[in-house]
């Protein structure tokens, strides 16, 4: 069983990677809309990935034989000012789930539950490839500037993301 504080963060944790994963659905219908079908592409496979993360927390507390508790997910915004606005949000609200993930582990090596921590490990290994992608990202929106042209080749770019 999972101590009362290690369970009440995971599932808070569950809450904010099933919004991260909305809010990159949200991100990926703007570029829908912008006929940017590679970002959009991009942002959905983002999308599945946070699932996935979500899932993983799911699956820890089910096997330590505890109650995963499902709350209702905030709305996400839907506009933004520029395809580098989208990128900008997405690598500071990763910046805030690689705190979310910090927080977690230092309470579960306060509490001895080293198999939470075990798990975490991997997420924290995780936020800082989504931190670097996001980023890796943005900067190249920046050198691309206002070139139309540059923003297709993006977009062309990461349209094929697996």
């Amino acid at each position: 069983m999972i101590k009362k504080k290690i369970l009440d963060a995971l599932n808070k944790q569950i809450n904010a990677e099933l919004y991260s994963a909305y809010l990159y659905l949200s991100m990926s219908a703007y570029f829908e809309s912008k006929n940017l079908k590679g970002f959009a592409h991009w942002m959905r496979k983002q999308s599945k990935e946070e699932q996935t993360h979500a899932m993983k927390i799911y699956d820890h507390i089910v096997e330590r034989g505890d109650l995963v508790n499902l709350t209702s997910i905030g709305a996400p915004t839907a506009d933004w000012k520029s395809v580098q606005a989208v990128f900008e949000h997405a690598y500071n609200h990763e910046r805030k789930v690689t705190g979310m993930i910090h927080d977690i582990v230092e309470a579960a090596r306060a509490e001895k539950d080293y198999a939470t921590e075990a798990m975490l490990q991997w997420f924290v290994n995780e936020q800082v490839e989504e931190e670097a992608q996001a980023d890796e990202i943005v900067q190249k929106l920046k050198m691309n500037g206002e070139s139309k042209s540059g923003l297709l080749v993006l977009d062309h770019h990461l349209g094929k993301r697996e």
